[in-house]
């Protein structure tokens, strides 16, 4: 009986320490919830959606939704990072001195200026290259004549028909049909048959000879 007895008191004992050590580790986790912001050109404080809150060392993290709202654990002593592509990146030590499971807060993100260096871009991998080749280029009239009939209408407009609408022709293209769809909603689309301009250009044309058949010029003679 005193074997059971002290078998019960070694349990209670192991549950109760046990117990103590779960909410003292529970007690050092804390709660960070609130909203991140920056300032606009008006100079007025909105919301800095997607960035980034993170625990630095560890694989933990969050990130602020579209109203800029976060909501993250941390314990004591931790690092909270706050990131974003384009700002400032800001670090906060959790203090151990907290006494409350949450608090509330309002972090405000800069604008990070970052001045790129200058990068001059030739078509050749020097200046001494680029002119050797420009010195040694070939300007003659037959290159100049090649160079006329490959920019003429006619061959831009057979190459244009050739190669396939990008994704901007095409949209412009599909906002054109749709503006025209729009334009002539609920109603009939005129007919060039009955434009009275048309008719006269028409008549006009026919009465100065424009229609006529021009005779072949015997240039063999």
């Amino acid at each position: 009986m005193k074997q059971i007895i002290s078998l019960l008191v070694i349990i209670l004992g192991c549950n109760y320490a046990f117990a103590q050590t779960v909410d003292k580790d529970s007690s050092q986790v804390i709660q960070f919830s609130g909203v991140v912001v920056t300032q606009d050109d008006l100079g007025e404080m909105v919301p800095l959606p997607y960035t980034s809150v993170a625990i630095m060392g560890t694989d933990r993290g969050t990130y602020a939704e579209i109203d800029g709202f976060f909501s993250i654990a941390a314990r004591r002593g931790d690092t909270l990072v706050f990131s974003r592509i384009g700002f400032e990146t800001v670090k906060h030590s959790v203090p151990d001195s907290l006494d409350s499971n949450f608090y509330s807060w309002y972090q405000v993100m800069s604008i990070d200026d970052v001045l790129l260096p200058e990068a001059v871009i030739f078509p050749w991998p020097s200046r001494e290259h680029y002119k050797i080749e420009f010195l040694a280029l070939d300007i003659s009239n037959e290159l100049r004549q090649r160079a006329e009939e490959n920019l003429a209408e006619e061959i831009l407009q057979r190459m244009q028909s050739a190669v396939s609408p990008d994704g901007e022709n095409s949209f412009e293209l599909e906002q054109a049909q749709r503006q025209a769809a729009y334009q002539y909603a609920g109603q009939f689309k005129p007919q060039k048959i009955f434009d009275v301009i048309a008719w006269s250009k028409f008549i006009k044309a026919w009465k100065n000879g424009d229609f006529k058949r021009k005779k072949k010029t015997d240039t063999s003679k």
